[in-house]
């Protein structure tokens, strides 16, 4: 077996594959898209393209983005054990890390791993400049669609790197050939390289993979309960056919029901109060029709008792004050009674027939082969939980439940430690049945398994490659689906198999595409004009500050007392949507913040984003209460108040405001407004608060402990650790302010 030889990475750790090496020497020529099965090497790909940028080019850096943070820090230490480099010169950053150390990794690292979330922030907020960078690794890249923050980051690179070049990774872009373009055009590839199991090359590396479905009868009692459901359900799309919504009332599911709900929303929000009220009658058949669709689907795919806490969450929801139409509805009717009383009778006594299922899969699995690893993957928490305890109580088998960060109700995550724990005892044969959510299908490093176990299919393509591919790699594999027959388990299989094949046909013919077809002209680009915005650090995740970026605006991201931009040294912005602002009515936020806006700006101005004929569909509100309190925002406290439709349209007025203050009238961008009619007390604490990382309440306990402003300026380290919510860091950071040098 041959071996990648390369100065920057280890000999003897990369096998030499021949189609690896032929995608190598075409992903360094240009921007490309690498399609390639899940564990057949595209980490490897990348590591010999970044160690030639960092051969060739010395004083370059690489970056590579992974959508999530245990994948970050997987590829760093993927990438950290099998290159040449320096522990000190790899560095992983996540929202976890702080902005000062991420500035800092950006300035000294040379290959450094980040979700591309952090970087977007960092961009947007003036600390990361891609200039130096010679590669930038895109991994999952079928999620560089529509907002996600890879077509963001792909533009500001090939705008400002000296060297740029891209690679792009992926199991699978998608079904639809506009997706796939899409992905091409907002990561500039010019080129894309395709391999599937059957090429020729990667045949010999490839173990021949077995698919099974397994058709499963539902119970009586469960079709009893479903076809309540479905009556209702079909009553729900009857109102909907009735008014034109939907065509018919076969067929319809989740997707048909919220592009329904879209094209109304858009008919209503251009009509406002003169829309008719059979829209809002299609709006609460929609809602209704929407949760009728999940309880069936949860009733045909997890069984009673998932349903049975559904239900109860439902009709617990529509008595509490404030629910809407479509709850009260559904828990007015008998049948839903009829079906909740059903499912909690029956829920101790009859299981989904998969759990049975999955017991004897997994049970002849290991009598077969007692050293097995085994993957099952299911769509909810509560059934990996039940899975996990009937699983358990076979002999030899030792399952473990593997689930996502995020918190469900009264269930915590997992943290990206446990992750990694039980990952590395699932390695180890501490266990060996990992049963999984979604979490275990995109990226991570699950070591190959003899069976993949679907207790639910996938409608998804990408979601059943990246499933499928956890099996295969070394040693023959098999894919177990389970179905139950008749329901949406059959119609999401086959949907997935339909769409890879439509993938696959879409995906003929990309391999030598033009630059010109994938890749944007930087031509394209305009100048950016150079002025500068400090925006509130909460605004950064926002369009807002995304589109002012694309406009070429410098920002800087601080935690603003008052406002949420500024624009120079006497205009500071308040942004609200029109839900933002008709609640700070009701909350009576609203006149206490244009107060404190007009005292602290000379040019207050308040952005009022949203459709106009939103601010007067919120029947709970009087036209006259909002038309009162426009009139006193805008003549009680002097506040201007500017019209915007949407964040594109914020972004632009705020950009030609400042560039009209800095630009055109030279004024500078104060880091704070310049307040006006202050008490002694007030200003005491503004100038406190000015020191980094204090807020009003430390200001406040500053003040109390040393009794002046010129104490707190003086005081030591030490002495400022002795206040509550000081520590090391932020003492050793003001110190840092107050007596550094200023260098204009």
């Amino acid at each position: 077996m041959s071996h990648v030889d390369h100065p920057l990475i280890e000999p003897n750790s990369m096998e030499a594959r021949a189609y690896q090496q032929v995608i190598f020497s075409s992903a360094v020529r240009g921007n490309t898209l690498v399609v390639l099965p899940t564990g057949m090497g595209k980490t490897q790909i990348a590591i010999m393209v970044a160690a030639h940028r960092l051969a060739g080019l010395p004083d370059s850096k690489v970056l590579v983005m992974a959508p999530t943070r245990p994948l970050v820090v997987q590829h760093c230490q993927v990438f950290g054990r099998l290159m040449r480099l320096p522990r000190e010169e790899l560095r992983a950053l996540t929202g976890h890390t702080s902005p000062a150390r991420r500035q800092e990794a950006w300035r000294r690292a040379r290959l450094i791993f980040a979700t591309p979330q952090v970087v977007e922030y960092d961009l947007v907020a003036g600390r990361l400049s891609l200039g130096d960078f010679s590669l930038l690794v895109f991994d999952e890249a079928h999620r560089a669609v529509g907002d996600y923050p890879y077509g963001f980051v792909a533009e500001r690179y090939m705008r400002a790197a000296k060297n740029p070049l891209i690679l792009a990774l992926t199991a699978s872009p998608g079904a639809e050939a506009g997706r796939i373009e899409e992905v091409k055009r907002n990561l500039f590839i010019g080129q894309v390289e395709i391999r599937t199991e059957r090429d020729a090359d990667v045949h010999p590396y490839v173990q021949p993979t077995e698919i099974e479905w397994h058709r499963l009868e539902l119970p009586r009692a469960f079709i009893d309960v479903k076809k309540l459901l479905e009556e209702q359900l079909r009553e729900q799309l009857t109102v909907l056919k009735k008014y034109g919504f939907i065509t018919s009332v076969q067929g319809v599911g989740k997707r048909d029901l919220l592009e329904v709900q879209r094209k109304i929303r858009e008919v209503v929000h251009g009509l406002g109060p003169s829309a008719p009220e059979n829209l809002y009658v299609g709006l609460i058949a929609q809602a209704a029709a929407m949760r009728l669709c999940h309880a069936v689907e949860l009733l045909e795919t997890q069984g009673l008792a998932a349903l049975e806490r559904y239900l109860a969450r439902l009709l617990r929801r529509a008595r509490m004050p404030g629910a809407g139409r479509a709850l009260k509805i559904l828990a007015n009717d008998p049948r839903t009674w009829r079906a909740f009383r059903t499912a909690q009778g029956l829920r101790e006594k009859m299981e989904h027939p998969k759990i049975a299922e999955a017991i004897e899969v997994v049970r002849g699995q290991f009598v077969r082969k007692p050293n097995s690893r085994v993957i099952i993957f299911a769509h909810y928490r509560d059934s990996v939980e039940r899975l996990v305890d009937v699983l358990s109580k076979l002999s030899g088998v030792r399952p473990v439940k593997f689930i996502g960060q995020a918190a469900r109700e009264s269930e915590s995550g997992m943290s990206q430690r446990e992750q990694a724990r039980i990952l590395e005892k699932f390695r180890a044969g501490d266990y060996n049945v990992l049963i999984s959510t979604a979490v275990g299908e995109e990226g991570l490093d699950i070591p190959s398994v003899e069976l993949v176990l679907f207790y639910e299919a996938v409608p998804s393509e990408i979601r059943f490659i990246q499933r499928r591919g956890r099996t295969g790699r070394i040693r023959p594999g098999r894919v177990i689906v389970l179905l139950a027959k008749g329901t949406r388990d059959e119609a999401f299989y086959w949907s997935a198999v339909r769409k890879e094949q439509r993938m696959r046909e879409a995906l003929c013919g990309q391999g030598a595409a033009p630059a010109q077809m994938g890749q944007k002209m930087l031509e394209e680009f305009t100048k950016p004009a150079m002025v500068r915005v400090i925006a509130d650090h909460r605004e950064v995740a926002s369009g807002v500050v995304r589109e002012l970026a694309q406009l070429g605006v410098v920002i800087e991201a601080k935690q603003l007392e008052v406002g949420d931009y500024i624009l120079s040294d006497r205009v500071g912005v308040e942004r609200k949507s029109v839900q933002d602002f008709l609640q700070s009515m009701v909350d009576k936020r609203l006149l206490g913040q244009a107060k404190l806006l007009a005292e602290t700006f000379e040019r207050p101005i308040l952005i009022l984003e949203g459709e106009s004929n939103e601010l007067y569909m919120i029947r709970a509100i009087h036209p006259n209460a909002i038309r009162g309190a426009l009139a006193a925002v805008a003549v009680d406290f002097g506040v201007s108040v500017l019209p915007t439709r949407n964040e594109r349209e914020t972004a632009a007025v705020l950009a030609m405001i400042a560039k009209r203050e800095q630009a055109e009238r030279d004024r500078e961008v104060a880091v704070r407004g310049e307040a006006k009619g202050l008490t002694l007390q007030e200003q005491q604490r503004f100038i406190v608060e000015g020191l980094p990382g204090v807020s009003a309440v430390l200001a406040e306990r500053l003040l109390e402990h040393f009794g002046t402003v010129e104490r707190v300026m003086a005081a030591s380290e030490e002495e400022l650790q002795q206040v509550r919510g000081i520590g090391p860091e932020k003492a050793r950071e003001i110190r840092r302010v107050l007596s550094s040098s200023y260098v204009p």
